[in-house]
């Protein structure tokens, strides 16, 4: 499609988000529109059902899903008649001269996707650059990212804490730093590409939100400031550093391997106020015979930080290079593809790579003098969404453990969170079980294999006994040392109070 230099931000599109509103074209109204199957196959980003839903009515709303969500052709006649009038004078040469669309004969084109977004409580507009899905060919280096997986993913496990100053490194289209309006007084978003930054500002304006927008690599934009909270979708694709691989500004920052995630964490204790959270997406390289907790691990050595990573998922060498190189709209079988596959395999080889981890990363500047905590945990399962208040709360656990110790947690009287279960299982005819698993239903999903002792110690965890005095009464029954007991149950005590299975 090209750059489109008349995309215009300003107050005037206030009005545009008005009649969008009024015409249906929300989450809600384009989902009745399509119906559960058409809706569920274009977040796939399969056209076909809703271009067979839309391809009769000529109403306000259809018209703006076959242009702005499926990127379809639409005859110019019918957006003059059902748009002009429907969005108050948002026909075609309105749309036309902010750069929304462009003319070709009788036909109209969308020139950039528009789509809207909601939160649960919230409804947004997000306009970012055109998929590879609507145009039908690779995407351009300069390519600017819609609403994807990733930043779904981000903007689900993000603290929603009120914070004064908040950051969005590598804001993108802005989608991060429309979540973070809503509950920062200030938000500063930074990009390298003037591209991206022109997008943010049209969408921060048709949303009614300001944002200070900077330009720049990582924390070069703000240096010398310090943030409540940082959030980041970061360029963390490890690519290959040759010409066969296209340098996708969205997905490559540019540096090899994961160093730029690595140097992003470096950074971080230079821009966290005390208190201050960082919560970040990231590719981690481990090598053969390695483990991924001690690569991520390395990461905070010497930065005072607290770190809470947690492992999404994982794939083979292989596996990623096929996820990369055919992102973009380039074809498996084709010779670029080949090209490029062949690269990501032999970069690899060069680091002795076996295998690449994706996660969530939240660091926290401790607001006290105390050892920061670190807790690396795989969790590649289906989990609460969103995210964000079981992050928050195990957050808050995390930093409540580091500051009083296991003294303090042997002088808490705990309760067993609503969500947790407890599953026994044992061989047919067995009086006692083999296995007692303690299941928790939300957060993380976490499945805490325990023993006879500490299955007793959380069943008595309501609210009346401290941490000591039942294990201590537990002792006492199984005819064990009052201290081992201890000794033994407080590391897995620890783990429980961190997920949220127990709780104050």
């Amino acid at each position: 499609m090209g750059h489109m230099p008349d995309l215009r931000a300003g107050d005037e599109l206030l009005s545009l988000r008005e009649q969008l509103i009024a015409a249906g074209y929300t989450t809600d109204g384009v989902s009745e529109l399509l119906g559960p199957v058409a809706s569920a196959a274009l977040r796939r980003e399969q056209r076909l059902p809703a271009d067979r839903v839309t391809a009769g009515p000529d109403s306000p709303l259809a018209i703006l899903v076959r242009l702005f969500s499926l990127g379809l052709p639409v005859d110019r006649a019918a957006v003059d008649v059902a748009l002009d009038v429907a969005l108050d004078g948002w026909g075609t040469a309105r749309l036309l001269d902010h750069g929304l669309v462009v003319a070709s004969g009788d036909e109209v084109r969308a020139a950039y996707d528009l789509r809207p977004y909601a939160d649960g409580s919230r409804e947004w507009w997000v306009l970012s650059d055109l998929p590879e899905s609507m145009t039908g060919r690779p995407l351009p280096v300069s390519h600017v990212l819609g609403i994807g997986g990733a930043s779904r993913t981000l903007a689900s496990w993000s603290l929603r804490r009120p914070v004064r100053r908040a950051l969005d490194l590598g804001t993108g289209c802005g989608v991060q730093s429309l979540h973070l309006s809503a509950h920062a007084e200030q938000v500063v978003a930074t990009d390298t590409s003037a591209r991206a930054l022109d997008i943010a500002a049209w969408n921060a304006s048709i949303n009614g939100v300001r944002w200070d927008l900077r330009r720049g690599s990582l924390f070069e934009p703000v240096a010398g400031e310090r943030f409540d909270l940082i959030v980041s979708n970061p360029p963390f694709v490890i690519t290959p550093r040759t010409p066969d691989v296209p340098t996708y500004e969205y997905r490559d920052g540019g540096a090899v391997g994961h160093t730029l995630v690595r140097d992003l964490i470096a950074a971080l204790p230079d821009h966290l106020e005390p208190g201050g959270v960082a919560q970040m997406l990231a590719n981690w390289e481990v090598p053969a015979g390695g483990d991924w907790r001690t690569v991520v691990g390395g990461w905070f050595a010497g930065t005072g930080l607290d770190a809470w990573v947690v492992q999404r998922d994982t794939q083979d060498p292989a596996q990623y290079a096929e996820l990369w190189a055919g992102d973009g709209g380039h074809r498996s079988g084709t010779a670029g593809f080949e090209q490029m596959y062949a690269a990501w395999l032999a970069d690899f080889e060069s680091r002795d790579v076996a295998g690449v981890g994706f996660g969530v990363i939240t660091v926290q500047r401790p607001s006290t003098d105390r050892e920061p905590f670190r807790d690396f945990a795989e969790a590649t399962g289906p989990v609460q969404s969103p995210m964000g208040p079981t992050v928050d709360a195990g957050l808050r656990a995390r930093t409540w453990l580091a500051e009083v110790g296991d003294a303090g947690v042997l002088e808490t009287r705990f309760r067993v969170a609503p969500d947790v279960t407890e599953e026994r299982n044992g061989r047919p005819g067995a009086e006692d079980p083999s296995v007692i698993v303690i299941r928790q239903g939300g957060g993380l999903g976490r499945a805490v294999r325990v023993d006879t002792a500490l299955a007793a110690y959380v069943s008595v965890c309501d609210g009346e006994l401290t941490t000591a005095q039942a294990l201590d009464a537990i002792a006492t029954l199984l005819d064990v040392s009052p201290e081992r007991l201890r000794t033994q149950a407080l590391p897995t005590i620890r783990d429980l109070v961190a997920d949220g299975l127990l709780i104050r």
